[in-house]
């Protein structure tokens, strides 16, 4: 049996919109994910980018677990000396 490989013509890509209230953060950007990506149709190939678009509305409703608001920090920096900066994710939300 011949394996199906899908080709930038096969490619359909259709529109999700995902309400995210009361869903936890990493099971919700998982199955986002999969969407992106394209493992949820039949025509997924590996190489090929073949996922659908998502849009997430009510994100500030989204339910994080344990204590990551206070202890879940993202970093980034400015490119200067003594430019790291931090931030948790409950200052993110707000």
């Amino acid at each position: 049996m011949k394996s199906f490989m899908a080709s930038p013509s096969t490619i359909t890509r259709d529109w999700y919109v995902v309400d995210a209230t009361g869903h936890t953060l990493g099971r919700l950007a998982s199955e986002v994910a999969k969407v992106l990506r394209g493992k949820n149709k039949p025509i997924f190939t590996p190489h090929m980018d073949c996922g659908d678009y998502v849009i997430i509305v009510n994100a500030d409703k989204i339910k994080v677990t344990g204590k990551k608001l206070d202890q879940k920090i993202y970093y980034h920096h400015s490119d200067y000396v003594g430019g790291m900066k931090e931030t948790t994710l409950k200052e993110k939300l707000a």
